[in-house]
């Protein structure tokens, strides 16, 4: 980015554009990826602590579920050891059993049968009609004989409502018999249902048909394609699957799966990953909101801090710039100054010669006879010649006095003489002003040791800063001195245009004007204020707008003392 203008000049707006954003990369990106590696890792930290707490309760429920069918097929085989024959011979016997389950184990067998060989139930107790029934073409039935015992699935059967069969083959008196139990589906059902976790959580089970063994929490799709995957995966049956994948309705998922009984069950849980990982995407959000702000924070303080150097850089260049253009004008003023008394040396020689000139006229004069006409009148121009001339020498001897007044050695001086003396430098300029100067000094204002030259820049700058307020409406200057036994105070105040209340603080600054340019430099109050405070005194300033302004200077009395190697060779009268 281009920083400097065709002129050469720097470009402040791309400057500040620039610095802010090297200002931004540099503290945002070190920040965005510290927090993106921290939130990684929390990430992945937390992933991998979910499937573990999932793996761990997958374990667990498909622990307690297998451990339910499988006390229930030790109930069944125990019985088949000590009743086979009371069943098939006592009356009520089957009846007893049954109440003596439900009593101990609680209402989980629905009913109990004693089937022969041929699929024909001979013994009965439960609720329902199905004595006699005939269970020979029945897929549990087939398996008890093959397996000698058998936990069917979930099927309707002859009573038309959902249930499963636990039943033992027993072989006695050369017969092959099957003592079959009926489960309770609603307690078997509650005990996967109450596998939940948050909102979405639930479990089921389904057989490696994919058939629902027990009623889903809410609706799901059994041929869908995650359960697909999840029955055809060669895993052992104590692995537990995790998986994430889209169900049939493109809803986000995760999956964990376990076998049941001996592989032909499936326990599956699933739940929303929005919820399972909702902590990720809490702190995803409040690590946005971190990184925002911070992001905020860094620009923020890059653009205030860039503008503020900025606009320092550029106050510093306009000032340079002034100074620059006040040091032309003071090169300027130097230059006049010089010519100026160039000038008054040259007048002030044929000033000398006329007055001479004037004199001479005046003696040969002495010889004309008294009667002579218009003698009176001669005499009385030739006066007014020498006097005018002699006028001129005062003034340009003192123009030249004042202007080559440049040595700043301490001697003691006179305040009031120097006043006066200014004033009637600055008398001529005043009237072009239409102002006029009033004085009003103490004679016996006591003398001080100071630069005689120092003391006539100060007030020769206050007399010119006040005529120039009075410039287009004239007015009247008053200078006051007098002393209060420790310090000499002077003020001079002036009728003009007044400075307002937001520069006041700012008229001793260097450089500092209200004048047009080529007008002033904005040095001099500064060289004033410098010069008085070098004496040990102090300057100040009251003014209002368009009622006048006063300054008011305060310069210690100062005796000679004997040590000059002490402070500056003075010390303060008491």
């Amino acid at each position: 980015m281009k920083m400097f203008s065709e002129s050469g000049k720097l470009d402040y707006h791309s400057l500040v554009i620039n610095r802010i954003l090297t200002t931004v990369l540099v503290s945002v990106i070190p920040m965005v990826l510290a927090v993106g590696v921290i939130f990684y890792q929390f990430r992945t930290s937390y992933q991998e602590k979910v499937r573990a707490h999932l793996t761990t309760l997958m374990k667990k429920h498909k622990e307690r579920i297998d451990t339910f069918l499988n006390e229930r097929l030790g109930n069944i085989r125990f019985l088949s050891h000590r009743c086979m024959l009371e069943a098939s011979n006592q009356r009520g016997f089957m009846e007893e059993t049954l109440a003596a389950l439900q009593r101990d184990i609680g209402p989980i067998y629905v009913d109990l049968g004693l089937v022969d060989e041929r699929g024909m139930q001979v013994a009965y107790a439960g609720p329902y009609r199905l004595g006699g029934a005939h269970y020979a073409d029945a897929e549990w039935f087939r398996q008890a004989m093959q397996n000698d015992y058998v936990i069917s699935d979930v099927f309707l059967g002859l009573r038309g409502l959902p249930h499963f069969i636990v039943a033992v083959k027993k072989t006695w008196e050369e017969k092959d018999w099957v003592l079959r139990a009926t489960i309770d589906f609603g307690a078997f059902n509650t005990l996967v249902e109450n596998i939940r976790i948050g909102e979405t959580g639930f479990a089921f089970i389904l057989n490696r048909e994919g058939q629902f063994q027990t009623k889903p929490l809410f609706e799901v799709a059994a041929a869908s394609v995650p359960y697909k995957k999840m029955l055809s995966a060669e895993v052992r049956e104590d692995e537990v699957q995790i998986l994430e994948m889209k169900d049939d309705y493109g809803q986000e998922n995760l999956y964990a799966s376990a076998f049941l009984k001996g592989g032909d069950w499936l326990l599956v849980y699933q739940q929303r990953t929005s919820e399972a990982f909702a902590d990720i995407r809490r702190t995803l959000n409040v690590t946005a909101i971190i990184i925002l702000l911070g992001a905020l924070a860094s620009i923020t303080l890059a653009v205030v801090r860039v503008k503020t150097m900025a606009r320092r850089l550029e106050e510093a260049d306009r000032e340079k710039e002034m100074m620059n253009d006040q040091i032309v004008e003071a090169g300027k003023l130097a230059s006049v100054g010089e010519l100026a008394a160039g000038i008054a040396h040259e007048i002030n020689n044929p000033v000398a010669i006329m007055a001479e000139e004037a004199g001479w006229i005046e003696d040969l004069l002495e010889d004309v006879p008294p009667d002579l006409e218009n003698l009176p009148e001669i005499q009385r121009a030739l006066k007014q010649i020498r006097t005018q001339g002699k006028r001129c020498k005062e003034i340009t001897h003192k123009l030249l006095s004042f202007a080559r007044r440049t040595d700043s050695t301490v001697r003691e001086v006179d305040l009031r003489e120097i006043v006066e003396e200014i004033v009637e430098i600055s008398a001529q300029r005043a009237r072009y002003s239409n102002a006029t100067i009033h004085t009003e000094i103490e004679e016996t204002l006591p003398r001080i040791q100071a630069s005689s030259t120092e003391i006539q820049q100060v007030f020769l700058n206050l007399i010119n800063n006040a005529l120039d307020a009075m410039e287009k409406t004239g007015g009247r200057i008053d200078i006051t001195g007098r002393s209060d036994g420790k310090d000499i105070v002077f003020e001079i105040a002036d009728t003009g245009s007044g400075i307002p209340a937001a520069n006041l603080n700012k008229i001793f600054d260097p450089f500092f004007t209200t004048k047009q340019v080529g007008k002033g430099t904005g040095l001099g109050l500064s060289i004033c204020y410098g010069i008085i405070r070098k004496m040990g005194g102090e300057i100040t300033v009251q003014s209002r707008v368009d009622e006048g302004t006063r300054f008011t200077i305060r310069i210690p009395v100062m005796t000679p003392i004997e040590d000059s190697k002490r402070g500056n060779g003075f010390r303060r009268a008491m």
